[in-house]
């Protein structure tokens, strides 16, 4: 499988994104934001779409499909494919509080702590639909980990979209976001002209 081992902040500093999005404190954020140099349309374009994949975690065969996927749905091609990027299990995990970064989430996915409407589920793509219940499994629940993360996690805001109990570790979703309510940086318009050339 493909790995990333760019330094986090280092990939931050050169998307010129702020690493609270993934989930990193900003006490750690010693990225510089250095003087904007003039960049090409296709240059912006690039950026945009290496800013997505990177803070979504997804490699560039599995995001060219979710563009395909987006685009043959109803509706805004850029803001279906927000939607369905910000719908994976992983990110959901992480924005219900069960995990300090969004990789995080994604390892505790695929170490199989985390049940879907009642079944295990270890694939941090799986997209989620309204109403599903999201739990992490019985057996996980007491680990000192999931102390630590609630810890942390405590006085984050869950987006309007989902319910989330961190007492009991299990969240819904109550239905799909709006690209409105999703707040990530991207302008995924940059990201529709990049691929419709």
């Amino acid at each position: 499988m493909a790995v990333n081992r760019t330094p986090v902040l280092k990939r931050c500093r050169s998307l010129d994104l702020d690493p609270t999005f993934l989930g990193y404190d900003k006490k750690s954020n010693r990225t510089k934001i250095h003087g904007n140099k003039k960049m090409s349309e296709y240059g912006l374009q690039l950026r945009e779409k290496q800013k997505a994949k990177f803070i979504y975690g997804v490699l560039e065969k599995p995001f060219r499909n979710y563009y395909e996927k987006a685009d043959r749905m109803k509706g805004m091609t850029g803001e279906n494919l927000m939607v369905i990027l910000e719908s994976r299990l992983d990110s959901i995990v992480f924005r219900m509080g069960f995990a300090r970064t969004r990789r995080e989430a994604r390892q505790i996915v695929d170490h199989k702590h985390i049940l879907v409407n009642g079944k295990q589920v270890n694939v941090p793509s799986y997209l989620c639909k309204a109403g599903d219940v999201i739990e992490v499994r019985e057996k996980s629940k007491s680990l000192q980990r999931y102390k630590d993360i609630v810890e942390v996690t405590g006085g984050r805001l869950v987006p309007e979209w989902m319910d989330s109990d961190l007492t009991s570790l299990k969240g819904t979703v109550k239905n799909l976001p709006t690209r409105e309510m999703i707040d990530v940086p991207v302008d995924e318009m940059l990201i529709v002209e990049l691929y419709s050339k």
